[in-house]
């Protein structure tokens, strides 16, 4: 290892904040031994971007890679091919090659704005995956039963419901497992979701003769709904990669009960500062407060501190109803003297649709100028430029010509 490190020190740090270890007694035999520990993460590239619900694993991955172990960056590009039924009450489509490409692409650099990439290995679990051939994935579909892979949670359901369950779904967590002896992993992480498949490897690596690893399951982060995971596939996430404004925005709109359960999760603040927290709101400290400090704390470990203290700026002046000082320029062309009001909203991308503008003037939530507007019916005349906004965060400079 990079550095010694106390074997009760080491533990403390990795159970901070997990969901389950297993086996804890198993992992420390392992730290005992003093060598640098094969720490495995597999991320399946389903989407171009990773999101603070990516992060909360990301942590502790850097949290025991900073211990001096070897942390295991694997990109699901195979495994991406069947899609991971974990969670899933239907069957859902594989991506093509070409998806999983271009969504692969940004995946490590994105992960090393948490992890040291010069510390870290990165794999692509096409490596052993592709090899096997058809006779291999036969011998390894041998290893494990229909009744066993029906013990999963999600599985179980949908037999019970009647729901399809295709038989390339059932390959998906002998493939994880199978990374699992490709690797010779010590411990691996993932979501609470995750846990039959990270089991899965475990007992695969015994069949292969290996010492089994051991497994840590992080708490799955709430999407901004508070209901639902966050997921970019849902439309409740915050983007590691989202402009510091709009990430400090999203962070501002969680409600109070929610930003409790981001805290622990996402905040490198010790446990005892978010303890104090707690009681100073418990005593009537406003807990806006500390929802600021939090946001503060996000933007500028992805971005900076100048750019936190910016997109503090920016918030408070669109609470009080002002207009920041960038705001995107969008350029119209219209074919009549006019243009509606809610086109002009639709074309400017403010909205998705007129159905949606109309709604929200109905709403009050359409502004120009800093004016609110509640005529759905009017009309700007060509050669005009105005500042329009659309509830709190959506704002553009638009000029008709």
């Amino acid at each position: 290892m990079n550095q010694v490190v106390d074997v009760d020190v080491a533990l403390e740090i990795i159970k901070r904040g997990v969901d389950e270890l297993i086996v804890e007694s198993e992992l420390r035999k392992k730290l005992e031994t003093g060598r640098k520990l094969r720490i495995k993460l597999g991320l399946d590239p389903t989407a171009p971007d990773l999101h603070l619900g990516h992060t909360v694993v990301l942590n502790k991955m850097r949290q025991i890679q900073d211990l001096g172990h070897q942390v295991i960056f694997l990109i699901g590009d195979f495994t991406s091919a069947i899609g991971d039924p974990s969670g899933r009450n239907a069957t859902r489509p594989p991506l093509t090659k070409e998806q999983i490409e271009v969504n692969a692409k940004t995946y490590f650099a994105q992960a090393s704005l948490v992890l040291d990439a010069e510390k870290t290995e990165i794999r692509y679990n096409s490596e052993w995956c592709d090899p096997l051939g058809a006779r291999g994935m036969i011998q390894l579909a041998s290893r494990w039963t229909v009744a066993r892979m029906l013990e999963r949670d999600d599985f179980t359901k949908r037999y019970q419901a009647n729901v399809p369950i295709s038989v390339h779904e059932f390959l998906y967590p002998l493939m994880q497992g199978y990374d699992s002896v490709a690797l010779k992993s010590d411990l691996e992480l993932g979501g609470t979701d995750q846990k039959f498949n990270l089991l899965v490897g475990r007992e695969l690596q015994k069949q292969f003769g290996q010492e089994p690893q051991c497994i840590l399951t992080m708490p799955l982060l709430e999407g901004l709904d508070g209901i639902e995971k966050m997921s970019k596939s849902k439309g409740n996430y915050i983007g590691i990669t989202d402009a510091p404004n709009d990430m400090f925005g999203k962070l501002m709109s969680v409600s109070d009960e929610l930003m409790w359960k981001y805290i622990p999760m996402l905040s490198f603040q010790l446990p005892e500062t978010v303890a104090w927290w707690k009681r100073e709101v418990e005593g009537g400290r406003n807990p806006r407060d500390i929802k600021v400090t939090f946001a503060q704390e996000i933007v500028t470990r992805f971005h900076s501190k100048t750019d936190a203290e910016h997109a503090l700026v920016d918030f408070e002046l669109r609470s009080r109803g002002g207009i920041p000082d960038e705001v995107e320029e969008i350029t119209l062309v219209t074919e009549g003297p006019t243009l509606g009001i809610a086109q002009m909203l639709k074309q400017s991308g403010l909205v998705p649709s007129t159905g949606e503008a109309n709604r929200m003037i109905e709403q009050g939530g359409v502004k120009l100028d800093g004016n609110r507007v509640s005529d759905k019916l009017l009309t700007l005349a060509k050669g005009v430029t105005v500042v329009a906004q659309v509830g709190k965060r959506r704002f553009a400079r638009v000029k008709l010509k």
